[in-house]
């Protein structure tokens, strides 16, 4: 699976865990950056052409990591065809793609552990969409909500 990753000074540190350890779940990774530690760089600078790149399907999944991973689901969620939340458990990793079709993970760097990030970011990787008749119609009303 094509997956972006982009993260701030806040997450940079767990961007550098996560992005090899994509690669050693065989996942074809894209840097939307940032490339370099810079207290003074601003989140959405990366997750808006994350998010643009999960919603023209220039990649197939996203993970944003900010400071806490708020910020980086409120600006993911502005951009049309994103579904992105905040996660910090094994269940939400998984249902939040099975039942809502999430494509983009966000995590807090300051916030989430090492291990856990693994965890949560194999399970996001490893989930796919139901298309159970109730959540395809749940997910048609957000898309609806969109236009």
């Amino acid at each position: 699976m094509k997956i972006g990753i982009a993260a701030d000074h806040g997450g940079f540190e767990l961007k550098q865990i996560i992005q090899p350890f994509l690669l050693s779940l065989n996942h074809e990774v894209i840097d939307f950056g940032a490339y370099e530690l810079n207290n003074l760089d601003d989140y959405p600078d990366y997750v808006i052409p994350l998010s643009k790149a999960v919603a023209t399907k220039e990649v197939e999944r996203g993970i944003a990591i900010c400071g806490s991973g708020v910020g980086a689901a409120i600006v993911a969620n502005k951009i049309r065809g994103v579904r992105a939340s905040l996660i910090n458990d094994h269940f939400s990793a998984h249902q939040g793609v099975e039942d809502d079709d999430m494509n983009l993970l966000c995590l807090g760097g300051r916030i989430t552990g090492f291990a856990v990030a693994k965890e949560l970011v194999k399970v996001f990787s490893e989930s796919k969409f139901s298309g159970g008749e109730k959540y395809v119609r749940r997910l048609n009303k957000i898309i609806n909500l969109e236009k």
